[in-house]
């Protein structure tokens, strides 16, 4: 596999890169960034995949949250993907709406035309990206994964559904119940049909009363979001937390909001929840 570096930016002796590869999972050039601290000079490094949300790119988490700074303390990689398949041919939302299509991709495979194609977001993120990833960096196979909203959905579902890849999962804002809010009903309705089992696949509130498995969760919630009651639901994830006796920490954070306010407040405890969890030297 051949990618192609297109920039290089050192922060906090480490270096945030930006790349360009043909993606075999979604059937065209993806990009990627990746920040690799210091430590990875002298030796290979965890990894904490970092998936953002609706209408984000590879920037957007990079640019705005802030941690560079504690990932160079820790010693921790962080690689950011793109949200959906783009480029010439790639399906989009036929009224381009913000909520589906470009830049929505759910982090799930597509199974309904035109968007099969290329919306095999899932396929991507938990095989392709990190063959990917360590093949061309100093890192190890230790990983974490984290992402906010639809990211957040995407972190929780993929660990919930590989427990042996991922040290420990967080999420800021996720979307905790998709089958029961209109982002998710449009989405699943969209990339999935109408078929409610293939919807349970991708659901964390389903996965998890489903879960035999257990990866260490944190979630952090602004109760000023005004999302909460109608996407996000998480209360319906943490009831079933509690009667499952899964280890998730679900955190309302009095007064924030959706924004990466929230998140860069909050950002260095998940990294060094993450570290706990990830085997560093």
């Amino acid at each position: 596999m051949t990618i192609e570096n297109i920039s290089s930016t050192k922060a906090f002796g480490g270096w945030h890169k930006q790349y360009t590869h043909s993606s075999t999972a979604l059937n065209c050039t993806m990009r990627f960034a990746i920040y690799l601290p210091p430590q990875a000079e002298q030796q290979n490094v965890p990894v904490l995949y970092w998936l953002s949300g609706l209408t984000c790119t590879d920037e957007n988490f990079m640019q705005k949250a802030g941690a560079q700074r504690i990932a160079a303390e820790l010693g921790i990689a962080i690689v950011a993907p793109d949200t959906s398949p783009r480029g010439e041919g790639v399906a989009d939302d036929k009224d381009g709406a913000y909520d589906f299509g470009l830049g929505a991709g759910f982090y799930l495979n597509a199974t309904k035309p035109p968007f099969a194609q290329h919306y095999k977001m899932y396929d991507y993120v938990v095989s392709e990206l990190p063959a990917i990833i360590e093949a061309h960096f100093p890192v190890t196979n230790q990983r974490s994964i984290s992402g906010h909203s639809m990211g957040g959905h995407g972190a929780l579902t993929i660990a919930l559904k590989n427990p042996n890849q991922y040290k420990s999962v967080s999420a800021f804002s996720p979307i905790c119940n998709p089958m029961d809010c209109p982002w998710g009903i449009k989405a699943f309705r969209g990339y999935l049909g109408d078929d409610q089992q293939q919807w349970q696949q991708y659901d964390s509130c389903e996965l998890m009363q489903n879960s035999q498995q257990f990866v260490p969760a944190l979630v952090d919630i602004g109760t000023n979001d005004t999302f909460l009651d109608e996407q996000l639901k998480p209360h319906t994830l943490e009831k079933i937390a509690q009667l499952k006796e899964y280890p998730l920490e679900l955190r309302m954070q009095p007064g924030y909001d959706h924004s990466y306010y929230f998140i860069s407040t909050f950002i260095e405890q998940h990294l060094r929840f993450h570290a706990n969890y990830l085997k560093i030297k």
